[in-house]
């Protein structure tokens, strides 16, 4: 090799290796600068969890992701333009995942709008106020991108409590007479000239009660400001002693028991070695307690959730007090890192803390839901400020503290309790301050001996007979009062 050979051949690789190096940081430039050019994110999996109350599509994915949406009309429908994303078959299986029965979504189309920008156009069936918003990686989820689709006219509760209210249709003529006095016989004086829309509802359900053959059998046209007593038709053993009663004028009126299943949609609960999931089994004992409570002659059921749907915490909350619940119990089946933990349990709140540490442990636990769940907190904060900071009352807790102790003794009666006593902590669920609120633990489903019986319909059953018979107890000593309009 020559001189000038070797020279050239010297001086032409430092240009190279700085070409390469430029070209290297560009790459690096723009992968920061622009992630989507270079890495477009993976969609892990698809959900949608239609309701009544709402209809959610849940994206799973391994980024947070940006997205943004509008509504256009004639024909309805929400178009939504998700960036850094690359069109791939998971989320092409979001197709087949709408159902003909979803409330509120006829169909979703998906395409590769441009690059690294995929839009979806969701065919509404009617008018929907959409949220949209990102969750954290928590649980077993990572970044989750959610999309929930509320109707412009929200479900009402009470509505639903007359719409579906057919407890009345199949009873004996006997138990159609069951008297029955209205839930705002005391009225404060400073509403007195006008109703809420709630008053409106409640009245409306009064009149398809009467209309039923429920007759009242004082009317409370003469109001005092002492409230009247009011005793449930119990059974001739829990009966309380007339002798015992007070002397004003006794009132039958309907009881209405709010049943809040817990967890639901995004939110399994606990889960079994044999894979069964606490959400789904404690619905199901839900609804055979609603069924059994039912045909007791005086009492209505409202179910926070009667479906595979998750419901915050707070909402859970507000539904029973939107239909003025002499009681809320909200059903779970526990769940504890050492498989021979077993036995049924049930809590109150507490104002003072945990009576125990596996107490606190399971209020935390229980109130992590709405983090797996999936709560929008820019529309959350508020709500849980107005009513699940310091709601709780003493007379509350003392009632819940009654009514749990009633529903231990009997539930001890089919399976061995945890604890002999009722426990109490900051569960955020129990926080009504008007309604005596108890959680209810059936059994350890991580037990895989107790995870059979919670998977037994004939256990589901005892369960659910269990605890109506702890309600009956606990009426037969606490009869409820004349109810007060909510403001």
């Amino acid at each position: 090799m020559s001189d000038s050979t070797e020279f050239f051949t010297q001086s032409v690789k430092p240009v190279r290796s700085r070409r390469v190096a430029l070209k290297s940081g560009a790459t690096l430039l723009l992968s920061v600068c622009v992630p989507g050019l270079s890495f477009a994110a993976q969609i892990l999996a698809v959900r949608v969890w239609p309701a009544e109350e709402y209809t959610r599509i849940t994206l799973e994915n391994d980024s947070n992701l940006k997205a943004t949406h509008f509504l256009v009309a004639n024909p309805l429908r929400m178009v939504i333009d998700i960036e850094g994303l690359a069109l791939n078959s998971t989320l092409k299986e979001l197709v087949a995942k709408i159902q003909p029965n979803d409330p509120y979504i006829k169909q979703v189309r998906i395409g590769q709008n441009r690059p690294n920008v995929v839009r979806l156009v969701v065919d509404l069936k009617e008018e929907i106020n959409p949220q949209v918003f990102t969750l954290a990686p928590v649980g077993n989820y990572q970044h989750r991108l959610v999309f929930d689709l509320y109707p412009v006219n929200p479900v009402d509760p009470i509505a639903a409590l007359i719409e579906k209210g057919q407890w009345l249709q199949d009873k004996p003529p006997e138990q159609a007479e069951t008297q029955l006095a209205k839930k705002s016989d005391i009225v404060p004086e400073s509403r007195t000239d006008s109703k809420s829309a709630a008053d409106l509802k409640l009245a409306e359900l009064r009149q398809s009660e009467l209309k039923a053959g429920m007759k009242p059998d004082i009317k409370a046209e003469n109001k005092t400001e002492s409230k009247p007593d009011i005793r449930p038709a119990l059974p001739a053993e829990l009966r309380p002693d007339p002798k015992s009663t007070s002397s004003q004028p006794a009132l039958m009126r309907m009881i209405t028991i709010a049943l809040d299943p817990g967890h639901g949609g995004e939110d399994p609960g606990a889960v079994g070695r044999g894979g069964s999931r606490e959400k789904d089994v404690v619905l199901l004992i839900a609804k055979r307690l609603k069924d059994k409570i039912e045909m007791q002659p005086n009492m209505r059921v409202l179910l926070t959730r009667d479906g595979d749907y998750f419901v915050p915490l707070n909402v859970r909350v507000e539904k029973a007090r939107k239909v003025q619940a002499d009681l809320f119990m909200s059903i779970h089946a526990d769940a504890f890192v050492e498989s021979a933990a077993r036995g049924s349990s049930v809590f109150a709140l507490s104002e003072k803390g945990a009576s125990s540490t596996a107490a606190r442990w399971m209020a935390n636990k229980e109130n992590s839901a709405d983090l797996i769940g999936g709560v929008n907190i820019k529309s959350h904060d508020k709500q849980l400020a107005s009513l699940l900071l310091d709601l709780s009352t003493t007379a509350q807790i003392n009632d819940s503290l009654k009514l749990g102790k009633a529903i231990l003794g009997e539930i001890g009666g089919i399976n061995r309790l945890h604890k002999g006593m009722v426990e109490q902590a900051g569960f955020a669920v129990l926080k009504a301050p008007d309604i005596p609120s108890v959680l209810i633990e059936t059994a350890f489903i991580s037990n895989p001996e107790e995870e059979a019986k919670l998977t037994d319909e004939n256990y589901q059953n005892q369960m659910a007979d269990a605890i109506l018979k702890g309600v009956n107890r606990y009426f037969s000593k606490n009869p409820p009062l004349a109810k007060s309009r909510l403001t």
